[in-house]
């Protein structure tokens, strides 16, 4: 008796199902053991520990002073594992915590970030995410009351790599309100954060008496063109350290460990 098209087309499918399902049986280890090896392939930066075997990018060779800079984003860190963290006699030596955004938004891992950095001998530095669409008052008000700067801490840092549609003079005029409110708050000149491009189209030519600290992944000839002597590069955003699961942005100090302790506050 010849099978409908429709029952054969079943048939074959259920035929098809029992050989799959036989062919896993027969070969699953073998299949394993080939995902098991792909999954190695993954890890291979990491040694059997499961700590990073390296930094994951080459750092800037000329510079001997190297950092991170986090926020909540990297969760929960082990400290204890940044600091002791070596490769090549290379190693993090500072770091830069996210405290506060806006006028309203106080970074969730601040606090413990903060304190357990200290505890594992890194030299720490805050800073604050700008949103030129705030008052600068209020968001100097945020951060003053959430970062309480110590001897050996890093000036306060202002973060201002937006717009939030003001104009160049806009963002120059409220900044500049924002910088000096920090200054007299604790009686250091704040570090400023941004990107090459944010830096050559709202900055350039202004704020020049402030430490600038400045993102740029390509070669360092490229920060040529701003003119000015740079503090700290942001040299990339994918490096790796034990104690931080996913990516980090790594940094460089331009000068000496005894530079940078001579820059924090006294």
């Amino acid at each position: 008796m010849r099978l409908k098209k429709k029952y054969r087309k079943q048939l074959q499918k259920l035929l098809l199902a029992g050989l799959l399902l036989l062919i896993i049986l027969l070969f699953g280890e073998s299949f394993k053991n080939m995902f098991g090896k792909d999954k190695e392939k993954l890890s291979s930066k990491t040694t059997h520990t499961g700590l990073f075997a390296d930094f994951g990018i080459p750092l800037p060779e000329k510079y001997s002073v190297h950092g991170i800079d986090i926020s909540k984003h990297q969760k929960d860190i082990d400290w204890k594992a940044v600091s002791e963290m070596e490769v090549k006699d290379k190693k993090i030596s500072f770091v830069f915590i996210k405290a506060c955004e806006g006028a309203t938004r106080k970074d969730d891992c601040f606090e413990k970030n903060w304190e357990e950095a200290r505890e594992n001998n890194l030299i720490r530095g805050a800073y604050h995410f700008y949103r030129p669409a705030r008052e600068p008052e209020e968001q100097a008000d945020i951060f003053m009351n959430s970062v309480h700067l110590e001897k050996g801490d890093l000036p306060p840092v202002v973060d201002v790599e937006v717009t939030n549609h003001r104009s160049k003079k806009q963002i120059q005029h409220k900044l500049g309100v924002f910088l000096n409110l920090l200054e007299e708050k604790y009686g250091v000149k704040p570090i400023i954060y941004t990107n090459l491009s944010f830096y050559q189209t709202y900055l350039q030519d202004k704020f020049e008496k402030y430490p600038i600290w400045i993102a740029c992944y390509f070669d360092e000839s490229t920060l040529d063109v701003m003119n000015r002597k740079w503090s700290f590069w942001q040299h990339s955003e994918n490096g790796h350290v034990n104690g931080i699961q996913g990516a980090v942005d790594f940094n460089v100090f331009k000068g000496t460990l005894d530079e940078l302790k001579n820059l924090c506050i006294k």
